[in-house]
């Protein structure tokens, strides 16, 4: 078997990352969504948030005002005299230093007066023992409470984040790594930064480390980013748990927003929070050599401690969910395991928005995210019983259910990408193609309209390379005819 017709025994979706085997380590759930959020509120919830709206929020409000004023006055009185450059480069000393306790003494204060009941579990190693602090899983903005328990430790945040009014002055005190999203090598910096300060003899206080990059319901552990393993140091995993019956916390791309979930908190008798000190995890030299086995190894370690399962998807999931809703589809179409389909065939998360999801929008169902196989040849104007229509749809079908699914189409399409690269190009004029699909006249007429709208002039090749920008399976399809043999 060659071209395209030889792919469809060698085609199948491989195992995900998602489902581990070993079941003693941490449970698994492939079908978690950690990008989820909703609040089933009862009649007696709704009754109490509205009652303690008027009642006790004021009171929280007045009390959060006066802790950040005084926290900010004092993170003023710290960086007195300094400038950002001797923020960025030198740790503070002496009674710079000493400033940190009152400051974290105040915002402690601050988080139980709004009801936070903080559970300290084991104990935090020090900064010699543990230069970086693994904190996981991330799923709130008020998980920035954590920093005040831990003897504000430096935090790795955006630059435009020291602008921000108050918190930009308490963000700075803690020396923080700051990301430049301006700068093309931001990642690069970001990750020497890091490496500076956990290797430095100056006596830099720890680092705190989100390492999912984005927020999640804690239903699962996503995927770590390398960017705190790089430097190859000890590093400390501390867990975060929310045990609290009705969850106001979490902050996920589909649910409710931040002012709404930061209301609802402040009107709860108390929010409860557990964080829990694991033993400092030593790298190996196989992992200080790879950052990425190193981060995976620590997610295995906590998601066994959390007994939650360990999910492969990552930022980009979320702005392939986000691109999903805009174009019409059920978000969770997007969740796609983006980091692993990269690794394996090379793909630019950019392109798997403008080119793969909108070319998968035009012939999916907007109501299931999935595609029929006549869904499918209508897309490539050819007849449902066609050959090369049933071939190429059979290939992206990896499990025989009928259906295309985005993630389906993704793998299928990479797999042909490299069969056609594999394959001898052949020039060969559109009316030789015309002959070659053996289709009926109607059907012709059809695929003949199509390519007429596609016509910049005259030129035979450039109608075909519009016809390949279109539906990139032409390319496949004209290459397998080109390469078969005629009857």
């Amino acid at each position: 078997m060659n071209g395209i017709s030889g792919l469809r025994q060698r085609t199948t979706a491989p195992a995900s990352k998602t489902t581990n085997t070993d079941c003693s380590s941490h449970p698994t759930t492939p079908a978690v969504n950690p990008f989820v959020h909703n609040i089933d509120m009862s009649v007696y919830d709704k009754i109490k948030v509205y009652i303690l709206t008027v009642i006790l929020l004021p009171l929280r409000l007045v009390a959060v005002f006066a802790c950040l004023l005084i926290a900010y006055l004092l993170a003023c009185i710290g960086t007195i005299g300094l400038s950002q450059e001797d923020l960025i480069h030198k740790p503070m000393t002496g009674w710079r230093r000493s400033l940190s306790k009152l400051i974290t003494a105040t915002s402690r204060f601050c988080f139980r007066s709004c009801g936070y009941r903080v559970r300290v579990i084991g104990q935090q190693a020090t900064a010699k023992e543990a230069p970086i602090l693994i904190f996981s899983p991330h799923s709130s903005f008020l998980d920035a409470f954590v920093a005040h328990w831990t003897g504000l430790p430096c935090l790795i945040v955006r630059s435009q984040d020291r602008q921000r009014p108050i918190f930009g002055q308490l963000i700075n005190y803690t020396q923080p790594v700051y990301v430049w999203r301006e700068d093309p090598d931001s990642r690069q910096n970001t990750i020497k930064e890091i490496k500076r300060r956990t290797t430095s003899p100056d006596g830099w206080q720890q680092i705190l480390i989100f390492p999912e990059g984005t927020c999640s319901n804690r239903k699962g552990l996503i995927t770590f980013k390398p960017g705190a393993f790089y430097p190859g140091v000890p590093v400390q995993p501390v867990c975060i748990r929310y045990p609290n019956r009705l969850d106001t916390l979490s902050w996920t791309w589909q649910g409710p927003g931040a002012l709404e979930l930061l209301w609802l908190t402040m009107t709860q008798f108390y929010t409860y929070c557990e964080l829990e000190f694991l033993p400092v995890y030593v790298p190996t030299e196989e992992e200080k050599c790879n950052p990425k086995l190193f981060a995976s190894n620590v997610r295995d370690v906590m998601a066994k401690a959390l007994q939650v399962p360990i999910i492969d998807y990552s930022y980009e999931d979320c702005r392939l969910m986000s691109k999903a809703k805009k174009l019409g589809l059920p978000p969770s179409i997007g969740l796609i395991e983006v980091q692993n389909v990269r690794e394996e065939f090379g793909l630019d998360a950019r392109v798997l928005e403008t080119d793969f999801l909108e070319k998968f929008a035009k012939f999916a169902d907007a109501s299931s995210g999935l595609a029929t196989a006549k869904q499918f040849a209508r897309y490539l104007r050819l007849p449902v019983e066609h050959p090369k229509a049933m071939e190429i749809f059979e290939i992206y079908d990896s499990d025989r259910s009928g259906m295309i699914s985005f993630k389906k189409y993704v793998r299928g399409r990479c797999t042909l990408s490299g069969s056609v690269k594999n394959s001898t190009r052949t020039n060969v004029s559109w009316d030789v193609v015309k002959q070659r699909l053996k289709l009926s006249p109607q059907d012709l007429e059809t695929i003949d309209s199509f390519v007429t709208n596609l016509k910049s002039d005259a030129n035979e090749n450039d109608v075909l390379d519009h016809l390949y920008a279109a539906v990139p399976e032409w390319s496949w399809i004209v290459s397998d005819l080109c390469n078969s043999r005629l009857p």
